[in-house]
Protein backbone atom coordinates (compact mmCIF):
# COMPACT_ATOMS: atom_id res chain seq x y z
CA UNK A 1 0.00 0.00 0.00
CA UNK A 2 1.04 3.19 -0.49
CA UNK A 3 1.25 5.39 2.45
CA UNK A 4 2.84 9.05 2.40
CA UNK A 5 4.17 10.13 5.70
CA UNK A 6 1.23 12.47 6.40
CA UNK A 7 -1.09 9.75 5.97
CA UNK A 8 0.98 7.21 7.63
CA UNK A 9 -0.04 5.79 11.34
CA UNK A 10 2.75 4.01 13.63
CA UNK A 11 0.81 4.23 17.03
CA UNK A 12 0.61 0.79 17.96
CA UNK A 13 -2.26 1.11 20.33
CA UNK A 14 -4.18 3.15 17.35
CA UNK A 15 -3.42 0.44 15.06
CA UNK A 16 -4.25 -2.58 17.45
CA UNK A 17 -7.39 -0.49 18.01
CA UNK A 18 -8.42 0.15 14.72
CA UNK A 19 -8.29 -3.63 13.34
CA UNK A 20 -9.76 -4.71 16.54
CA UNK A 21 -12.97 -1.80 15.34
CA UNK A 22 -12.65 -3.03 11.88
CA UNK A 23 -11.84 -7.00 11.89
CA UNK A 24 -13.73 -8.23 9.06
CA UNK A 25 -11.19 -8.49 6.52
CA UNK A 26 -10.61 -9.84 3.31
CA UNK A 27 -7.43 -12.45 3.22
CA UNK A 28 -5.79 -12.41 0.20
CA UNK A 29 -3.52 -15.45 -1.46
CA UNK A 30 -2.19 -17.27 -4.39
CA UNK A 31 -4.25 -19.86 -5.67
CA UNK A 32 -2.26 -21.53 -9.23
CA UNK A 33 -0.57 -18.17 -9.88
CA UNK A 34 -3.87 -16.31 -9.07
CA UNK A 35 -5.01 -13.77 -6.58
CA UNK A 36 -7.40 -14.90 -4.53
CA UNK A 37 -9.38 -13.38 -1.81
CA UNK A 38 -11.95 -14.55 1.11
CA UNK A 39 -13.67 -11.84 3.06
CA UNK A 40 -13.87 -13.40 6.77
CA UNK A 41 -14.10 -12.25 10.68
CA UNK A 42 -10.90 -12.20 12.19
CA UNK A 43 -9.45 -12.66 15.68
CA UNK A 44 -6.19 -11.00 16.93
CA UNK A 45 -4.19 -12.81 19.31
CA UNK A 46 -3.81 -11.46 22.62
CA UNK A 47 0.18 -11.02 22.26
CA UNK A 48 -0.60 -9.08 18.88
CA UNK A 49 1.24 -11.51 16.85
CA UNK A 50 -1.35 -13.72 14.97
CA UNK A 51 -4.84 -13.25 12.91
CA UNK A 52 -6.55 -16.03 13.66
CA UNK A 53 -10.21 -17.16 10.90
CA UNK A 54 -11.76 -20.18 9.10
CA UNK A 55 -12.79 -21.48 5.86
CA UNK A 56 -15.12 -23.35 4.22
CA UNK A 57 -13.60 -26.26 3.54
CA UNK A 58 -15.35 -26.25 -0.13
CA UNK A 59 -12.91 -22.99 -0.09
CA UNK A 60 -10.12 -24.59 -1.81
CA UNK A 61 -8.19 -21.30 -1.14
CA UNK A 62 -6.94 -23.15 2.24
CA UNK A 63 -5.11 -25.45 0.30
CA UNK A 64 -2.62 -23.57 -1.35
CA UNK A 65 -2.23 -21.83 2.34
CA UNK A 66 -0.11 -23.68 4.06
CA UNK A 67 3.24 -21.42 4.92
CA UNK A 68 2.44 -19.07 1.85
CA UNK A 69 2.94 -15.23 2.97
CA UNK A 70 -0.39 -13.49 2.57
CA UNK A 71 -2.48 -10.59 2.79
CA UNK A 72 -5.14 -9.23 5.24
CA UNK A 73 -6.62 -5.97 4.06
CA UNK A 74 -8.91 -4.07 6.91
CA UNK A 75 -11.19 -1.04 5.80
CA UNK A 76 -12.58 1.32 7.58
CA UNK A 77 -15.17 3.94 6.48
CA UNK A 78 -14.80 5.80 3.09
CA UNK A 79 -16.42 8.34 1.22
CA UNK A 80 -16.01 10.90 -1.68
CA UNK A 81 -14.82 14.00 -1.01
CA UNK A 82 -15.76 17.06 -3.06
CA UNK A 83 -13.32 19.90 -4.12
CA UNK A 84 -16.19 21.70 -3.49
CA UNK A 85 -16.13 21.50 -0.13
CA UNK A 86 -13.10 22.63 0.35
CA UNK A 87 -11.90 26.69 0.51
CA UNK A 88 -8.67 26.51 -1.24
CA UNK A 89 -8.78 24.92 -4.70
CA UNK A 90 -8.76 21.21 -4.58
CA UNK A 91 -9.28 17.89 -6.81
CA UNK A 92 -11.74 14.81 -6.34
CA UNK A 93 -10.74 12.07 -3.66
CA UNK A 94 -11.58 9.31 -1.47
CA UNK A 95 -11.06 9.87 2.26
CA UNK A 96 -10.53 6.60 3.98
CA UNK A 97 -9.02 4.46 6.68
CA UNK A 98 -7.15 0.98 5.86
CA UNK A 99 -4.72 -1.61 7.05
CA UNK A 100 -2.86 -4.44 5.52
CA UNK A 101 -1.34 -7.33 7.28
CA UNK A 102 1.37 -9.76 6.02
CA UNK A 103 2.49 -12.69 7.17
CA UNK A 104 2.97 -16.34 7.06
CA UNK A 105 0.16 -18.79 7.48
CA UNK A 106 -0.52 -21.71 9.33
CA UNK A 107 -4.19 -24.01 8.57
CA UNK A 108 -5.54 -26.28 10.99
CA UNK A 109 -8.51 -28.75 11.40
CA UNK A 110 -7.84 -30.14 15.08
CA UNK A 111 -11.57 -30.08 16.49
CA UNK A 112 -10.39 -29.05 19.52
CA UNK A 113 -8.59 -25.88 18.25
CA UNK A 114 -11.26 -25.11 15.76
CA UNK A 115 -13.75 -25.50 18.28
CA UNK A 116 -11.93 -22.70 20.48
CA UNK A 117 -11.25 -20.16 17.68
CA UNK A 118 -15.09 -20.48 16.76
CA UNK A 119 -16.22 -20.08 20.53
CA UNK A 120 -13.29 -16.95 20.87
CA UNK A 121 -15.52 -15.50 17.33
CA UNK A 122 -18.78 -16.11 18.74
CA UNK A 123 -18.15 -14.47 22.18
CA UNK A 124 -16.72 -11.47 20.54
CA UNK A 125 -20.21 -10.99 18.56
CA UNK A 126 -22.75 -12.60 20.56
CA UNK A 127 -21.33 -11.12 23.64
CA UNK A 128 -22.97 -7.52 22.29
CA UNK A 129 -26.51 -9.27 22.58
CA UNK A 130 -28.87 -9.14 25.42
CA UNK A 131 -29.02 -12.65 25.21
CA UNK A 132 -25.96 -13.87 23.84
CA UNK A 133 -26.59 -17.70 21.63
CA UNK A 134 -24.13 -20.05 23.18
CA UNK A 135 -22.52 -22.17 20.58
CA UNK A 136 -23.55 -26.14 20.55
CA UNK A 137 -20.97 -27.35 17.60
CA UNK A 138 -21.76 -31.00 16.34
CA UNK A 139 -18.72 -32.47 14.81
CA UNK A 140 -19.90 -32.58 11.26
CA UNK A 141 -19.91 -28.47 11.78
CA UNK A 142 -16.60 -28.07 12.59
CA UNK A 143 -14.80 -30.82 10.16
CA UNK A 144 -16.45 -28.42 7.21
CA UNK A 145 -14.24 -25.73 8.06
CA UNK A 146 -10.03 -25.48 8.30
CA UNK A 147 -8.76 -23.36 10.81
CA UNK A 148 -6.18 -20.45 9.42
CA UNK A 149 -3.17 -18.65 12.35
CA UNK A 150 -1.63 -15.99 10.22
CA UNK A 151 1.94 -14.56 11.93
CA UNK A 152 2.38 -11.26 11.70
CA UNK A 153 5.13 -10.09 9.79
CA UNK A 154 4.34 -6.32 9.15
CA UNK A 155 1.36 -3.75 9.70
CA UNK A 156 0.82 -1.54 7.35
CA UNK A 157 -2.13 1.27 8.49
CA UNK A 158 -3.05 4.45 7.00
CA UNK A 159 -5.25 7.37 7.20
CA UNK A 160 -5.90 9.78 4.73
CA UNK A 161 -8.46 11.83 5.97
CA UNK A 162 -7.29 14.92 4.58
CA UNK A 163 -4.02 15.91 6.70
CA UNK A 164 -2.31 17.19 3.62
CA UNK A 165 -4.94 20.19 3.57
CA UNK A 166 -5.42 23.36 5.96
CA UNK A 167 -7.84 23.23 9.08
CA UNK A 168 -10.95 25.09 7.20
CA UNK A 169 -10.63 22.95 4.51
CA UNK A 170 -10.66 19.73 6.71
CA UNK A 171 -14.08 21.04 8.28
CA UNK A 172 -15.44 22.09 5.64
CA UNK A 173 -15.24 18.43 4.55
CA UNK A 174 -16.65 17.16 7.94
CA UNK A 175 -19.14 19.24 8.02
CA UNK A 176 -20.31 18.11 4.32
CA UNK A 177 -19.82 14.32 5.32
CA UNK A 178 -22.40 15.04 8.58
CA UNK A 179 -24.78 16.65 6.05
CA UNK A 180 -24.39 12.99 3.83
CA UNK A 181 -25.19 10.99 6.62
CA UNK A 182 -21.23 9.64 6.50
CA UNK A 183 -20.89 10.19 10.30
CA UNK A 184 -17.91 7.20 10.53
CA UNK A 185 -15.75 8.84 8.44
CA UNK A 186 -16.84 12.25 9.60
CA UNK A 187 -15.89 11.38 13.04
CA UNK A 188 -12.63 10.21 11.93
CA UNK A 189 -11.78 13.32 10.61
CA UNK A 190 -12.55 14.97 13.57
CA UNK A 191 -11.09 12.81 15.83
CA UNK A 192 -7.83 13.58 13.71
CA UNK A 193 -8.22 17.25 13.16
CA UNK A 194 -8.16 17.63 16.98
Amino acid sequence: MYVPDHFKISEQEEIFSFLQANAFGQLISLQDNRPTASHLPFLLSSDRKNLRCHLARQNTQWQQLGDQQVLVTFLGPHDYISPSWYQNPGVPTWNYQALHVYGHCRVFDEAGELASLVDSLTHRYESAFETPWQPQYRDAMLKAIIGVEISIDEIQCKYKLSQNRPAADQQGAIDELDNIGSESLALAMRKNLL
